[in-house]
């Protein structure tokens, strides 16, 4: 039986995992994240108590796969810039392959996770997929064939970066209408306490306070609170304009929603779907594309990342 070794590098924490080519796990683990160049020890720091953990060697092991926020040079396995690491070309691949004596490979964060979903999680049952997260920003991966698409040197596709509102407002990239401006969770924890302030006889104002709403709120009480509800269809209506997008370009079978917003479930999906089947290009007839929630949560990361070797 052959073994990968997943590993996903977050700020915070570095999660990891060692599974067999189905997605079956044999152990897990996680330790805080260093940041800067000693990034490279705290790996191999995990990686050495999986393995201990799971009875194996590296021998063992048919490959390890990396993934951490950035620009990737997936071809030589370096960090070109990931600066909530604090790295800049920085040979993570070359350090890690001469540590383990195992194949390294090395990609991006949001691109692991989408491989991760298609592989074992939502999209395992489709051959093309796009994998879109609502986190504190918006990012994603795309899957064509059953294989990543990653584009010119490995750079990535930067979903959140497609502007749907040209002269909008201004992004951190620079740009300005920017999908994460948008639909980020922190676009819809703003807007939803703008409109409390706006309407202080909403539902919303009366049980939370402008510190504690955050992205859930509007959701919470859309089928009650015409305020709530206003916020939401807002949110809804620019988020299908990006996904309307992609699927138009890319022509996906799936496309899969991640990160904290995507729990709302079916409250999301289902108006999602229902304005993707209306505006998407030629109709849904001979080509329809599905809206869901991804299932891996935040296993999708290093399940991503032992996949890049299979």
């Amino acid at each position: 039986m052959k073994l990968y070794m997943g590993l996903d590098v977050g700020g915070t924490f570095i999660k990891g995992i060692i599974t067999d080519e189905k997605g079956q796990s044999v152990i897990e683990g996680e330790i805080p994240s260093v940041c800067g160049e000693g990034l490279a020890e705290s790996i191999e720091t995990l990686a050495d108590r999986l393995v201990l953990g799971a009875n194996k060697v590296y021998s063992s092991l048919s490959g390890i796969g990396v993934c951490c926020p950035g620009l990737i040079d997936a071809q030589s396995g370096k960090v070109i810039f990931a600066g909530n690491l604090k790295l800049k070309n920085y040979p993570l691949g070359e350090i890690l392959k001469e540590k383990f004596g195992v194949p390294v490979k090395v990609c991006n964060d949001a691109n692991a996770a989408a491989l991760g979903e298609a592989k074992f999680g939502a999209g395992k049952n489709y051959s093309d997929s796009v994998f879109v997260t609502l986190g504190t920003g918006v990012g994603g991966g795309i899957v064509i064939g059953g294989k990543l698409f990653e584009g010119y040197k490995s750079a990535g596709a930067e979903i959140g970066h497609m502007v749907i509102d040209r002269g909008g407002h201004k992004c951190t990239c620079g740009r300005r209408g920017c999908f994460e401006v948008y639909c980020s969770a922190r676009a819809l924890t703003e807007k939803t306490k703008a409109a409390m302030e706006d309407d202080t006889s909403s539902d919303m104002w009366k049980n939370y306070s402008y510190e504690t709403a955050d992205a859930r709120t509007a959701f919470e009480y859309m089928d009650t609170d015409r305020t709530a509800k206003k916020v939401a269809d807002w949110y809804i209506d620019r988020l299908a304009c990006g996904l309307i997008n992609l699927a138009n370009i890319f022509r996906p079978q799936v496309i899969m929603l991640g990160g904290g917003v995507s729990a709302q479930g079916t409250r999301l999906t289902a108006p999602l779907q229902k304005i993707l089947n209306k505006e998407l290009f030629g109709g849904t007839a001979y080509a329809p594309v599905e809206v869901k929630c991804a299932s891996l949560g935040n296993r999708a990361g290093a399940l991503g990342a032992a996949a890049l070797c299979m």
